[in-house]
C-alpha cells in the first residue's frame, strides 16, 4: 500500500471513528434527558422511529442519485433484521431485568463473543499482544463502570440473548458488506425500512409489556417532542456510522474502541448531569482501559495482530483483511 494510499485510509479511519464517537455520546446524552427528564420510557418505539428517519434520508439520497442501486437477497435481509431486533429487544429487556453491574458485564462479554465468531467463522487468529490488549480493556473498563451485581433467571437468559444478537448483527454488517460490495448507505437503505417497519409494529407492545405505559397516551409536550426530533436526526448519524466503522474496522475492533464511548458518556454525564462522581476508582478504571485501547490498536495494526484467513459463512474465497472493496470506500466517505 503506497504512502498517499495509507494516509488517506488513515484519515478516511480517524474520521469515521470521530463520527460514531461524537454520533454515538450525542444520542445517549439526548436519550437520557429525555427519558430522565421527560419520562419517555419507550425505548423500542423511539428506536423505530430511529430508523423510520434513516430510511427517509436513504430515500431522499437514492432519489438525489447518491445511492446506486445494489442487491442483498431477501434471507440475507431478514437474518440481519433478526439479529438486529433481538439486539435492540435483548439490551431493553436486559437493561430492564438486571442491576446495572450485571448489564455491564454483559455488555463487556460481547468483545470475546464477537472474536469467537471471527475466530470460528472467518479463521482469523490473533496475537498474544491483541489478546492481552483486549484483556486490559475489558479489566479498565470493569472497574469504571460495574458496581453492584445481581443476576436472575430471566434476566440472564435476557443478556445471553442480547449479547449473541448484537455479536452476530455487528459481525453481520462486515460480512454483508464484503460479499455483496455494499457501501454503508446502500447496506441501510436495505435494512433501515425493514427494522423500522417492524419495531414500530412491535414496539408499542412491547413497550407497555416493559414499562405498564402506552405510547399513545404519553403527554407530548413541545421539548418532550423536540428531544425526540434530535435524538431520530442524531440516529441516523449513528446508524451510517456504525456500518462505516465496523466496514472498515471489523465488530471486534469497533467493540473494544467502542469503550471510548463509555468513558466520554462516564465524563459527559458527570459534567451535565452531576449524578455520578468520578472518583479515584472510576479514574484509574479510564487510564487502565485508554491504556489498553491504544495497545489495541498498535496491536493488531502490526503484521500477524490479527490475520483473516477467509471471508466465511458461505465458503467465499480468501480476501485481504486492510479494507474494503473500492465501491465500498466511495460510499463511506464522511
Amino acid at each position: 500500500m503506497s504512502s498517499t494510499k495509507a494516509d488517506r485510509k488513515a484519515a478516511g479511519d480517524a474520521a469515521s471513528w470521530l463520527f460514531n464517537v461524537v454520533t454515538s455520546v450525542g444520542i445517549i446524552l439526548v436519550n437520557k434527558a429525555l427519558m430522565a427528564t421527560y419520562g419517555y420510557s419507550f425505548a423500542t418505539t423511539l428506536t423505530g422511529l430511529h430508523f423510520a428517519t434513516t430510511t427517509l434520508l436513504t430515500v431522499v439520497l437514492r432519489w438525489l442519485g447518491y445511492i446506486q442501486p445494489s442487491h442483498l437477497p431477501l434471507p440475507d435481509l431478514l437474518k440481519f433484521v433478526l439479529f438486529a431486533n433481538c439486539s435492540i429487544v435483548g439490551m431493553n429487556v436486559s437493561l430492564m431485568w438486571n442491576s446495572v453491574g450485571f448489564y455491564q458485564i454483559a455488555k463487556l462479554s460481547m468483545i470475546p463473543v464477537s472474536c469467537f465468531l471471527e475466530v470460528v467463522l472467518d479463521s482469523v487468529r490473533y496475537s498474544r499482544d491483541t489478546k492481552l490488549s483486549i484483556l486490559v480493556v475489558l479489566l479498565g473498563v470493569a472497574v469504571c463502570t460495574v458496581t453492584d451485581v445481581s443476576v436472575n433467571a430471566k434476566g440472564f437468559v435476557a443478556a445471553v440473548i442480547a449479547v449473541w444478537s448484537t455479536a452476530l448483527q455487528q459481525y453481520y454488517v462486515h460480512y454483508l458488506q464484503r460479499r455483496y460490495s455494499l457501501g454503508s448507505f446502500n447496506l441501510l437503505g436495505h435494512t433501515a425500512p425493514a427494522q423500522a417497519a417492524s419495531l414500530l409494529v412491535v414496539g408499542p407492545f412491547l413497550d407497555y409489556w416493559l414499562t405498564n405505559n402506552r405510547v399513545d397516551a404519553y403527554a407530548y409536550t413541545f421539548i418532550s417532542t423536540l428531544f425526540i426530533v434530535v435524538s431520530c436526526s442524531i440516529a441516523v448519524g449513528t446508524n451510517l456510522s456504525q456500518f462505516i466503522c465496523i466496514g472498515r474496522f471489523t465488530a471486534v475492533s469497533f467493540q473494544v474502541l467502542g469503550h471510548m464511548k463509555t468513558i466520554l458518556v462516564l465524563i459527559l454525564g458527570f459534567i451535565f448531569f452531576g449524578k455520578e462522581g468520578l472518583n479515584l476508582h472510576v479514574v484509574v478504571g479510564m487510564i487502565i482501559a485508554v491504556a489498553g485501547m491504544i495497545w489495541y490498536g498498535n496491536a493488531s495494526s502490526k503484521p500477524g495482530g490479527k490475520e483473516r484467513r477467509s471471508l466465511s459463512m458461505n465458503g467465499n474465497k480468501s480476501q485481504k483483511h486492510d479494507g474494503l472493496p473500492e465501491s465500498t470506500e466511495v460510499d463511506d466517505k464522511v
